[in-house]
């Protein structure tokens, strides 16, 4: 079975440009953002890009796309203006996503800004819970953390609360970030095996639903999200090859956040293709 394997892709020239993009680098997915990644300006994808999207998708055999939300988004706030966007965003994004199409939309849990991680929690999931009942069939993934500042979810169990509280809706799982989960205390570059039985134990492996395949500048442990090039950072080439062969991964989408442009992506891309 071929990997799933893109970069976070802009969609400002259109869904199927970005389509378009991830094909001449080689990819077979790829993500983007549902809107603004710093404000709450969104555009709506008129039905011919829409249909321009699917073709492509289907002629290159394209795993799902995940969309991600703005970075803005925080429903940990404790500032009630900066909740009710939060509230408001994940709402309208899971149903224009849908709309379109779109499987998967991950998110940042949140980042609690002085109220403590329970308080925190219990504001996630009374601004996700309704988020959750529309008609829709769109998966809402949680985002394992690095765990900088005050954010929420650099633990697994802290998201195993969340999805708790949550009801275990079979509409939420989780996307687990390689760069993350090793700032966090995670040593997946040493001991792959150990992580995702602590990850299974408490979350269950059956709630992973995609990976974002990033290198991380900082050390094991140091709860700082810094995103490296694949081989670049701290995990290293043969650890992160390693995530995407394991036979309990191999079949998840992996999207690369590497800080590079589309073509050196393609590089990218091409240089784990070759390897893994």
């Amino acid at each position: 079975m071929p990997y799933i394997l893109g970069p976070h892709i802009s969609t400002a020239k259109g869904l199927h440009k970005a389509a378009e993009t991830a094909v001449s680098i080689g990819a077979n997915t790829f993500q983007f953002f549902s809107r603004n990644p710093r404000g709450s300006a969104y555009r709506d994808f008129p039905p011919d890009e829409i249909a321009a999207l699917n073709q492509i998708m289907r002629q290159h055999r394209f795993g799902p796309l995940l969309a991600h939300a703005p970075y803005t988004l925080n429903l940990a706030s404790a500032q009630d203006r900066a909740y009710e966007f939060a509230c408001q965003t994940i709402f309208e994004d899971i149903r224009r996503m849908d709309a379109i199409g779109v499987t998967m939309l991950v998110l940042h849990p949140g980042s609690h800004t002085g109220l403590g991680t329970e308080k925190g929690i219990a504001k996630i999931v009374a601004g996700l819970t309704p988020a959750l009942t529309g008609p829709e069939s769109l998966t809402v993934l949680l985002e394992t953390m690095s765990g900088k500042g005050t954010e929420i979810g650099y633990r697994f169990e802290e998201l195993a609360a969340i999805l708790r509280a949550c009801g275990a809706s079979s509409r939420l799982g989780i996307c687990l970030d390689t760069c993350h989960v090793f700032a966090a205390g995670y040593d997946i570059a040493r001991d792959l095996d150990a992580v995702l039985l602590e990850f299974d134990r408490v979350l269950g492996l059956e709630r992973l639903w995609a990976i974002h395949l990033n290198d991380s500048l900082m050390p094991l442990g140091s709860r700082k999200d810094r995103h490296a090039p694949i081989g670049q950072g701290q995990i290293g080439m043969e650890a992160l090859l390693a995530v995407m062969r394991h036979p309990a991964l191999s079949h998840l989408p992996f999207y690369l956040e590497t800080p590079l442009s589309d073509q050196e992506h393609g590089v990218e891309i091409a240089q784990i293709l070759a390897a893994v």
